[in-house]
């Protein structure tokens, strides 16, 4: 699989899915900080895309703006999906699930047979998203979320090439 991926996706063409990069961070720290009530450090993006070698950042485009991000760590043969999110401005249009399909496509292609994530309770279209794409529930950690006590779901992919080109 190729580092950038010319999808041509609905209403949506010229949806690129590419690796992060320092140029992006300004962008993806708007998205993450949209998104959750505990928005990542904005250095960890830094470090994340010009350190931390297991990292696997990637970035879904559209018109030249960045719309959604994804960061993954590749920890042996298991890829654990520790951020993803779109702008609000681009919810509903299936780029966050396009960008999840190449990011768990671009681990296979490394050797990864497995992937794993954290979901909020209560974020029942994230929870959708991935049982669509054969993710299954393993478990909770209690009170996971510090800002509400809020449970996290644990879920697991145990199949990455299943997920075919999405």
């Amino acid at each position: 699989m190729s580092s950038i991926s010319q999808i041509n996706f609905g209403s949506l063409s010229g949806l690129i899915i590419r690796k992060m990069t320092e140029a992006d961070i300004e962008q993806v720290i708007a998205i993450d900080q949209a998104s959750f009530s505990l928005p990542w450090p904005p250095r960890s993006f830094h470090y994340e895309v010009n350190e931390n070698r297991v990292a696997r950042p990637w970035v879904a485009e559209v018109d030249g703006r960045v719309a959604a991000m994804l960061v993954g760590w590749l920890i042996v043969d298991e890829l654990h999906i520790a951020t993803i999110a779109t702008h609000p401005e681009f919810r509903g249009r299936g780029i966050g699930r396009r960008l999840l399909i190449h990011g768990l496509l671009a681990a296979s292609d490394e050797g990864v047979t497995r992937a794993f994530l954290e979901a909020r309770e209560g974020n029942a279209a994230a929870i959708q998203m991935y049982r669509d794409l054969g993710f299954e529930e393993d478990g909770r950690r209690k009170e996971y979320y510090k800002d509400n006590g809020e449970d996290a779901i644990l879920m697991s992919l145990n199949d990455l090439r299943s997920l075919g080109d999405g």
